[in-house]
């Protein structure tokens, strides 16, 4: 008996022992990557938050130390820094509302069916694929230019329809800069919300759509009682995801406005406080906090993620 119960054990021992050579095996073609991702976002990340503790600013190279908190005081009390947030906030709720309409619409538009509709959802999709420095500069020079963007060029040709002899010639980006830059973002974001409802307007239970229109319902009411709750998790998916990408926008902002005239968002006022005012301790305080505050927003995302995975499982 004594044998047999010491015998167990080392059986077990034999089995588990291959089993782990064998996940050890399936794993170690990952551990490159594993930790080639490490070294480039861990470890940067790891050096500002060091960086956002010491007193460094390469105006005064001698006045260097350790600062304790004093960096992270220093962004809640930063008048400029409080208004960067604040432009950060309106900038991504208005972009992020709005591209989830339109989005919205686009998407309806696309689960129809009609002819050239694959051609279609191409064009629709192309601005979210255009490099974010180049659809700033498309904005800021062939539709904002007030000589020759095609929005003056539009007043002009109307104001000819009517026989008007001097056009409103705007200069777009100085009378509404943040009109301007969200604009922008919102031509851009829209493809990326539709294609984030169209996939949740193809996963809509057929046959309970079917059923309400043989009962009477109108197409308003299959969209109020059936579309739209079932999209509830496609929408704060999309928000979510868009403003964890928006909140750390810097292309737009720096190309259309060069962050003057009230549009500086965090990300343009680090870049300002690090590359400008060469304080790198502070820029690196405020860095850790646009990293927290999108932690916090993606572990939102992951959580509707899930949830909706979970969904698609139990269909």
């Amino acid at each position: 008996m004594a044998t047999q119960t010491l015998d167990r054990p080392l059986a077990g021992a034999v089995r588990t022992g291959p089993k782990r050579a064998a996940e050890w095996a399936r794993r170690a073609p990952l551990l490159p990557a594993l930790v080639f991702t490490i070294i480039i976002t861990q470890l940067p990340f790891v050096v500002t938050l060091i960086i956002s503790f010491l007193r460094w600013n390469a105006l005064d190279p001698d006045d260097r130390g350790f600062a304790g908190l004093g960096n992270y005081i220093a962004v809640a009390t930063d008048s400029a820094l409080r208004s960067s947030v604040v432009s950060t906030v309106i900038l991504t709720v208005a972009v992020v509302v709005v591209s989830l309409l339109l989005g919205l619409g686009l998407a309806l538009l696309l689960d129809q069916r009609f002819r050239g509709r694959g051609f279609v959802r191409t064009l629709l999709i192309a601005p979210f694929l255009v490099v974010p420095v180049a659809a700033a500069l498309l904005w800021k020079h062939v539709l904002y230019n007030p000589e020759y963007g095609l929005l003056n060029g539009a007043l002009t040709w109307i104001w000819g329809l009517f026989g008007g002899a001097t056009p409103p010639q705007p200069d777009w980006i100085s009378t509404m800069p943040k009109i301007a830059v969200e604009a922008a973002l919102v031509w851009q974001w829209t493809p990326f919300m539709m294609l984030i409802l169209l996939a949740g307007l193809q996963s809509r239970p057929a046959d309970a759509v079917e059923a309400a229109r043989m009962d009477g319902a109108t197409p308003w009411q299959v969209f109020r009682y059936l579309t739209l709750p079932h999209l509830r998790q496609y929408l704060e998916l999309g928000g979510l995801l868009g403003s964890i990408y928006i909140v750390q926008n810097f292309d737009a902002v720096f190309t259309i406005t060069s962050g003057g005239l009230g549009t500086a968002n965090l990300p343009y006022t680090i870049y300002q406080t690090f590359f400008q005012a060469h304080d790198y301790g502070q820029a690196s305080a405020a860095g850790v906090v646009v990293v927290i505050a999108s932690i916090v927003i993606a572990t939102f995302a992951l959580r509707v993620v899930s949830s909706l995975l979970r969904n698609e499982v139990k269909r």
